[in-house]
C-alpha cells in the first residue's frame, strides 16, 4: 500500500477546524488554478480557431495545390495547359486527394455608368467544388457550368457590388485590355461574402468557357488544375508527390506558397498563445506554492511526528507533492468546465464579435479539439506538478525536536 498517498488524501478530504488559517488560501488558490486554465484553453481554442477559419477562406479561393504553367511567374494571363493529363488519372485514386477541377484566370475592368474597377475573372468549369461560396451566398444563387455552351452567368463578392451598386440579376459590361481589346456582357447570378477584403476586392467566378473564347483556346486547353485534400497537415507530403507525378513543364504549388504573407502571419498566432499559456502555468504554479508552503508550515507537528516515527524526509515529502497534485488537479477539473462552457458557448450562440474589416471575421471563432486539451491538461499538471518539489525541500530541513517544540 502507498501510505504517502493514503495520507495525503486523508489530509485533503480533512474537515477539521486545524486547517482554518490554510483553507481559504487553498480556495484562493484553487480559484487561481481554475481561472488559469480556463483563460489557457480558451487561448488555444480561439487561436487554433481563428487560423483554421482564415486558412479554410484562402483554400476557399485557391484550393490546398495549384498546378499551372513554369511560365505564369504569378500573373493572372495563364499560359494554357492540356486538360487531358495522364498524371490526374493517378492523382484521383490518391486516397489524400478530395477532389481536382480545372481553372483559368484573365484580368479584366468592370465598367458601369459611374464606377470602374479592375478585377480578375476566374473561369470555373462544370467540375468545380460550390460548397465553399454556396454557404456565403448573401444574394441571389451560383451557377451551373455545361461543358458544350457557354453560360455569361458570374458571382461577385459584395465588395465590388457595393462599390459598383450591383445588385444579383443585373447586367454589367467587362472589358479585357488584349488585342484586339474585348468587350463581354455577363449576368450577375449571386453575391458572396468572404470577409477576405484582399480576395473580395479582386476575383469574380466565370464559366471557364468564357475565358477560353476570349484567349483563342480550344475546349481541351485550362489555365491550370486545383486540388483540395482531405487533411491540411498532409500538405506538404501530398504536394512533393504531386509535383514528381506531374509533368517536366507543370509546376505544383502549394497554397503556402502562393499566399505566403497570410500563412506566416497566422504562423505568428502561435507564439501569443504560447505566451499566454506560459504565463498562466506560472502562475498557476506560483499560486500552489504559496498555497503549500502555509499547509506545510501549519503542519509543522505533524511533520515532526513523522520523522520522530523514523518516516524519511522524502516519504514527507511525497505526501504533500501528492496533496498538492490533488489540488492541482481540482483546480483544472474547474478550470476545464469553464473553459469547455465558454467553447460551447461561443460556438453556438457567437456572443463574442469582431471587426470584419480588421480580423477577416465577423465573431471570435474557437475550434474544440480533443487532443489539444488533453496535452494542455498533462502539461500543465507535469509542470505545476514539478514545480511542488521546490517547497516541499523546506520538510528535510525541519528538525523532529524542533516541530514538537513549536506545536
Amino acid at each position: 500500500m502507498n501510505y504517502e498517498l493514503f495520507i495525503a488524501r486523508r489530509i485533503a478530504f480533512s474537515r477539521k477546524k486545524d486547517a482554518s488559517v490554510s483553507r481559504p488560501i487553498i480556495r484562493i488558490a484553487l480559484a487561481g488554478v481554475s481561472l488559469g486554465f480556463a483563460v489557457m484553453i480558451i487561448a488555444i481554442a480561439i487561436v487554433t480557431g481563428f487560423k483554421k477559419e482564415i486558412r479554410e477562406k484562402v483554400i476557399g479561393f485557391g484550393s490546398h495545390i495549384q498546378i499551372s504553367n513554369y511560365d505564369d511567374n504569378n500573373s493572372f494571363e495563364t499560359q494554357p495547359v492540356n486538360r487531358t493529363q495522364p498524371f490526374l488519372v493517378q492523382l484521383k485514386t490518391d486516397k489524400d486527394i478530395k477532389h481536382i477541377q480545372a481553372f483559368a484566370t484573365k484580368a479584366g475592368i468592370i465598367k458601369t455608368s459611374d464606377e470602374i474597377e479592375g478585377v480578375v475573372a476566374k473561369g470555373i468549369g462544370s467540375d468545380f467544388d460550390w460548397s465553399f461560396f454556396s454557404s456565403r451566398l448573401i444574394e441571389g444563387k451560383t451557377f451551373s457550368v455545361n461543358d458544350s455552351i457557354r453560360s455569361d452567368s458570374i458571382i461577385i463578392s459584395s465588395n465590388l457590388a457595393n462599390k459598383l451598386n450591383l445588385h444579383a440579376n443585373d447586367e454589367i459590361i467587362m472589358h479585357f485590355i488584349q488585342q484586339p481589346p474585348r468587350a463581354r456582357k455577363f449576368h450577375i447570378s449571386g453575391i458572396y461574402q468572404t470577409g477576405l477584403e484582399e480576395f473580395d476586392n479582386l476575383y469574380l467566378f466565370c464559366d471557364i468557357g468564357q475565358i477560353q473564347k476570349l484567349n483563342d483556346w480550344n475546349p481541351n486547353q485550362v489555365g491550370g488544375f486545383e486540388i483540395t485534400i482531405k487533411d491540411f497537415h498532409k500538405l506538404d507530403e501530398v504536394a512533393e508527390r504531386v509535383y514528381h507525378l506531374s509533368s517536366s513543364e507543370l509546376n505544383a504549388k502549394t497554397i503556402k506558397d502562393v499566399y505566403p504573407q497570410i500563412f506566416d502571419w497566422l504562423n505568428l498566432q502561435n507564439i501569443n498563445a504560447i505566451i499566454i499559456i506560459t504565463l498562466m502555468i506560472i502562475v498557476s504554479g506560483m499560486n500552489m506554492i504559496s498555497a503549500l508552503l502555509i499547509i506545510i508550515l501549519e503542519r509543522i507537528n505533524f511533520i515532526g511526528t513523522l520523522k520522530s516515527m523514523g518516516t524519511r524526509s522524502l516519504s514527507v515529502r511525497k505526501i504533500f507533492i501528492y496533496l498538492a497534485s490533488y489540488l492541482i488537479g481540482k483546480g483544472m477539473l474547474w478550470g476545464n468546465i469553464v473553459g469547455l462552457l465558454f467553447i460551447f458557448v461561443q460556438k453556438k450562440f457567437g456572443i463574442l464579435h469582431l471587426d470584419q474589416q480588421s480580423y477577416y471575421l465577423s465573431y471570435v471563432p474557437v475550434n474544440f479539439d480533443l487532443l489539444n486539451i488533453i496535452m494542455l491538461n498533462g502539461l500543465t499538471l507535469l509542470i505545476c506538478t514539478m514545480m511542488m518539489i521546490v517547497p516541499t525541500m523546506i520538510i528535510t530541513r525541519i528538525s523532529p525536536l524542533q516541530a514538537i517544540k513549536y506545536s
